[in-house]
């Protein structure tokens, strides 16, 4: 048995140290501070698509639950951080969620968040790029970077329209593909036709920032009124390969604590854990959020790239199976 082995090459370690540290260098460089924050939260993700894991802590609490949740990114104490005055900041760390194991997913992975004070999510695309180019030229390589709006991309690559058509229109353009339609929304069919039909056609070498989701896909983005409202939030792809996810952030604390409840409502009528909303977050929201823009990149993902491989055991040193 040799299962007591490193899953990824020592090359792939050491690119990925070298990863670690062009990311430092870069925001060292535009004045973005690395900051650490909790792993263990008395909140967790109430996100229904998000399942996290959750321990019960045995010493002394001083009145706190005894029941804790990892994180499944850093996003609620560093935005608790934005709001407190702190400034640009990203966390480069480990995050965790249930379920997730198997080719090209690890229950535990690095994630690089980080917030930009005044931007909007169309400066933060640029940004992004910016920072997977200089990932890739650590290997030689290089990648074009394309923008599209979310409704474009559908209407020229599937010839329908996200915003209108009827779910029986988003079936039937799945052609082939055949998925268990049991429990699935109107959103969870356009997530399928993103995944089955348009990133598989992305080019190697392209990075694609699709932005402005439908407002229904808002997560924690704002939602701006046009006349088809919009999520101003973007995704970045590097070929098939999703890399990012970024938001112009929501400051309305009100309507983040809504987003939360409905969220909680789905989770029970799943019949799902339901983790704690996070309170010091709305509070933190209602005290004066800034204006700012934020991003979650998969190091990870980013490091499949690098190494040229579809499995992310081979850029981890133990992944599940060997952890």
């Amino acid at each position: 048995m040799n299962d007591w082995q490193p899953t990824a090459s020592f090359d792939a370690l050491r690119l990925r140290a070298r990863l670690n540290a062009a990311v430092r260098a870069f925001f060292a460089q535009r004045g973005v501070t690395e900051v650490e924050t909790p792993v263990m939260s008395m909140a967790g993700n109430t996100d229904p698509n998000i399942a996290s894991f959750h321990l019960e802590f045995s010493g002394r609490t001083d009145g706190g639950p005894r029941t804790r949740w990892l994180r499944t990114s850093p996003e609620y104490p560093l935005k608790r951080l934005l709001a407190a005055g702190f400034g640009d900041c990203y966390e480069l760390g480990r995050v965790f969620r249930d379920g997730e194991a198997g080719g090209r997913h690890n229950p535990e992975f690095t994630m690089l968040e980080w917030y930009r004070l005044g931007w909007d999510h169309h400066r933060l695309i640029e940004e992004t790029a910016e920072l997977v180019q200089v990932a890739l030229a650590l290997v030689g390589r290089t990648a074009t970077l394309v923008r599209v709006d979310y409704h474009t991309l559908y209407r020229e690559g599937l010839g329908i329209d996200p915003a209108s058509a009827s779910v029986d229109v988003l079936r039937r353009a799945l052609g082939d593909v055949v998925i268990d339609p049991a429990g699935l929304t109107r959103d969870d069919w356009l997530d399928l036709l993103m995944t089955h039909r348009l990133q598989p056609a992305f080019p190697p070498d392209q990075l694609l920032a699709v932005y402005d989701y439908p407002a229904s896909q808002c997560a924690l983005a704002r939602v701006r009124a046009d006349a088809v409202p919009v999520a101003e939030r973007f995704e970045l792809y590097l070929g098939p390969l999703e890399l990012a996810n970024g938001y112009h952030e929501l400051a309305d604390a009100a309507e983040q604590g809504a987003r939360f409840d409905r969220d909680l409502q789905v989770r029970r009528e799943r019949d799902n854990a339901l983790p704690p909303r996070d309170e010091r977050l709305l509070q933190g929201l209602a005290a004066g959020f800034p204006q700012c823009a934020g991003v979650a990149l998969g190091m990870d993902r980013l490091m499949m790239a690098l190494a040229g491989t579809g499995r992310i055991a081979d850029v981890l040193a133990f992944d599940f199976a060997r952890a």
